[in-house]
This record gives C-alpha cells, sequence and structure tokens, in this order.
C-alpha cells in the first residue's frame, strides 16, 4: 500500500494518458487507477472511452473524465491544455499512434505526415507544455512510447520507425535535464504486443519471434516499475537480448537486412 501512496503522491493525483480506449493505452488506465489516480484518457472511440471511464471508476473509486480527440489533429494538444489546466496534473502518458504498415509507396504523402503528426507533432508539444507545468510543481513525470523498431532503419515501416526514433532521442535527452528538478522522462520501447490494432495488422507468424510478444499489462507493469529509475526501458527478458545482440554484436548493415526479412515475411503477400 505504502508504494501505491508513494507513486500517487509523485505521479498523482491526475494523470493524462493519451491513446487510452484500448490496449496498452486501457492497460496503463487500469493499473494507474489501482494506485488510485484520477485520469483524463484520450483516443477517438467514444463508447470504448465511456466504457473504459465507467470501469474504472466503478472498481477503484476514482474520477475519470475522457476527451473524443484525433491526436493528428492540429487543435488536439491545445484542447488537451485547456481541458487539464484546473486539474493537478502528476503524469502524461503519450501512448498514441499511427503506423502505415507496408512499403514505403503503398501509402500516401498525407499518411506519411499523419504519422509525423500523430507520433511526433502532438507528443513533442504536449510535452514541451505539459512538461512547463510538472517542472514548477517540482514532480511528476512523463512515459512516452517507442518501438524497437526504431533502433534501426526498418523496411515496410520506415517512417514509422523513424518517428519513434524521435521519441527515444528527445525522452533520453529530457531525462538528464529534468531528472534533478523533480520530474522523471522515461520512454518504454515495446516489442511485439498483442494489442487489437497488432492483432488487426494480420502479421504473419515467423516462428522465431511468436515467442516474444508480449501482453499489453506485462509492458505496462514493466514501464511503470521503470518510471522514476532509468531514461528507458525494453519490456519482455526475450526483447531485451534480442536488441542488445542487434545493437551492440551484429553490424548494423546486418540489423538492418535482419529487420527487413522479419517485417517482410510478416506483412509482404
Amino acid at each position: 500500500m505504502s508504494a501505491d501512496l508513494d507513486f500517487r503522491k509523485q505521479y498523482g493525483p491526475w494523470a493524462v494518458v493519451a491513446g487510452a480506449s484500448e490496449g496498452m493505452g486501457a492497460a496503463y488506465a487500469e493499473q494507474l487507477a489501482r494506485s488510485t489516480i484520477n485520469l483524463i484518457l484520450i483516443a477517438r472511440r467514444q463508447e470504448l472511452l465511456d466504457s473504459l471511464a465507467r470501469q474504472l471508476s466503478n472498481m477503484y473509486a476514482i474520477q475519470v473524465k475522457t476527451l473524443l480527440l484525433d491526436l493528428s489533429h492540429s487543435t488536439a494538444v491545445e484542447t488537451i491544455v485547456n481541458t487539464t489546466q484546473d486539474l493537478d496534473v502528476g503524469l502524461l502518458v503519450y501512448n498514441a499512434a499511427f503506423s502505415a504498415v507496408g512499403s514505403f509507396y503503398e501509402h500516401t504523402l498525407p499518411e506519411h505526415m499523419r504519422e509525423i503528426d500523430t507520433n511526433i507533432r502532438t507528443p513533442l508539444a504536449l510535452t514541451y507544455l505539459m512538461g512547463e507545468r510538472l517542472l514548477k510543481r517540482g514532480r511528476g513525470g512523463i512515459i512516452l512510447m517507442s518501438s524497437l523498431s526504431a533502433f534501426q532503419g526498418s523496411a515496410y515501416i520506415s517512417n514509422y520507425a523513424a518517428t519513434k526514433a524521435f521519441n527515444i532521442v528527445l525522452a533520453e535527452g529530457l531525462w538528464e535535464e529534468w531528472r534533478q528538478r523533480g520530474v522523471d522522462v522515461m520512454v518504454c520501447v515495446a516489442g511485439a504486443t498483442r494489442t487489437p490494432n497488432y492483432v488487426a495488422s494480420a502479421p504473419r507468424k515467423t516462428g522465431r519471434f511468436s515467442d516474444a510478444t508480449l501482453e499489453p499489462e506485462e509492458v505496462v507493469s514493466e514501464a511503470l516499475l521503470a518510471l522514476g529509475k532509468q531514461p528507458l526501458v525494453i519490456p519482455g527478458r526475450q526483447n531485451r537480448i534480442s536488441s542488445f545482440i542487434m545493437r551492440h554484436v551484429l553490424p548494423r548493415r546486418v540489423t538492418i537486412q535482419i529487420m527487413g526479412k522479419v517485417l517482410r515475411d510478416m506483412y509482404v503477400h
């Protein structure tokens, strides 16, 4: 119980979870609710948001507010900041992402720009504006989500991987810059996770990596445990081993080719 109280003191009484309707976002919301942190849940599907809000408020006796927003839209950040300006927000979790899977020219330029808007522009602006508030209060945290594909060029998700690399470098820099001022910044670098979006992308099983697929609750649990202790966490032992080998043992050219083969096997029919 004391651990929950300490967590709430550092990161409560309110948390913003962007991309919260299902999958990892819903898992973040549920695990934060266990620590009796009130929630602002943001996503594009009102029915899923409302259902999750009712469930969490009933189970944990917390306050839950919902915001129906497309986080790629230019006005999304302003709406979030205005909606939360009178709340004592101690934690921002940016879980939202857009991924255009397939060869580069299968997708239009607007789709690639939507990846940049959702995965870079909006989390950067939210980190800037909400980080300012956290620094003034002298405590709090920010969690950005990234992907193992961000550690090297990844064919068939080239732009997505590049946007997620931005989040790694941003979070690591701010971790060092803000940690002495009471604000913990961390990036969670997730591997394959059994979210509805991942399942909907219909990846073919390759055999080698199917055992490394984690449940959303596992990823979120490791992320929240690591917050305040380190700038980056890779959930899953097998993911950590694979990542170490890919980044520190194999030549970079080889890691790019391996990632290309994995994604080709999964998505190119």
